[in-house]
């Protein structure tokens, strides 16, 4: 009776075993990614893409939601938000990051590049690898991609040609200072509307006049509040993707490679997207009633470089250098 008595209970407790639920390995770490962009956009589209990647590739050890829209804030909260452990991933323009540290801001003077191939060329450049090690080293956050952003050109209801015709134009751009160099050299009053809040100010008349690429101005449909677009191509313009310092300390050096690779694969896919998108859109500007302007670039440039130094806005002359010396051959 004792032997059967012994079987029945090791019997119950395989039972038992059989019956409990399968732990995991490891806990599944929870992570917030924001950005201000729209649900349409490809850097929200992307980013979802690269969480559900990251999952993946770690076995399901991450899971990473993604905040569009300003959900958590405008983009000067989110970047402070990095710091403050709000966040642990962000897509941003490293204009907001220059706050930080001004250099890595270098590439948001205007024309400072030719194109999308000249800006593409910079993110796998030496000098952009520099610039984000001194950005790291200086808050110990990592930028561990950069996306094509779109050129900037400007949407208005006052038409202009020329930098002189800007004079008195109010205008809403971002609150960082290369964004406000070229409106101020010709003359204009700015306006650091939270980019939330820009279709509004457009439609109410406390702006006249904004400026973005052409593909945010079709997923804000600035297009149904402006009566024309004037090709300014200012900015090349691009967001990276940043990864707190309090994360990064965090992932294992495998993690590390596997959440790089999965950002820059992403930045690809989206760049690529941008580009495609922003050839069509000229076009589609003009099928809905739009008036389409192109500007003398030098005349703006000239004024730029003629008002505002890149010494007063914290780069340096080496790094532009560099940058003018790049070619897009290869990529």
């Amino acid at each position: 009776m004792i032997r059967c008595s012994r079987r029945l209970l090791l019997g119950l407790s395989a039972a038992a075993a059989l019956a409990l639920p399968a732990l995991p390995a490891q806990a599944q770490t929870k992570l917030k990614w924001a950005h201000v962009y729209e649900t349409s956009e490809p850097f929200h589209t992307q980013s979802v893409w690269a969480a559900q990647e990251i999952a993946k590739r770690t076995n399901n050890r991450y899971q990473i939601d993604v905040y569009p829209a300003s959900q958590l804030g405008k983009e000067s909260d989110i970047n402070q938000g990095l710091s403050l452990g709000t966040v642990d991933m962000i897509i941003s323009g490293p204009s907001f990051a220059a706050r930080s540290y001004p250099p890595i801001g270098i590439g948001y003077y205007p024309y400072i590049f030719r194109d999308a191939a000249h800006l593409l060329a910079f993110a796998k450049s030496d000098v952009f690898k520099d610039l984000s090690a001194g950005y790291t080293e200086k808050t110990g956050h990592q930028m561990v991609a950069l996306t094509y952003y779109g050129i900037r050109h400007s949407s208005t209801n006052k038409p202009f040609k020329t930098c002189a015709e800007m004079k008195g134009l109010k205008i809403r751009v971002p609150d960082a200072p290369a964004y406000l160099a070229m409106p101020r050299s010709c003359g204009a009053n700015t306006s650091p509307i939270a980019f939330a809040e820009v279709y509004l100010a457009l439609q109410n008349g406390t702006v006249d006049a904004q400026e973005n690429p052409l593909t945010t101005i079709e997923a804000k449909k600035f297009y149904e509040v402006q009566k024309n677009i004037v090709l300014t191509g200012h900015i090349v313009d691009h967001l990276a993707t940043i990864i707190s310092k309090q994360l990064w300390a965090k992932l294992s050096d495998e993690d590390k490679k596997i959440f790089g690779t999965v950002a820059q694969e992403a930045a690809t896919r989206a760049s690529a997207e941008i580009q495609a998108k922003e050839k069509e859109l000229v076009e589609v500007f003009k099928q809905k009633g739009l008036t389409i302007s192109e500007v003398n670039k030098d005349e703006f440039k000239d004024a730029v470089m003629k008002n505002v130094s890149l010494e007063s806005l914290g780069y340096r002359k080496a790094d532009y250098d560099k940058i003018q010396a790049l070619k897009a051959e290869g990529l």
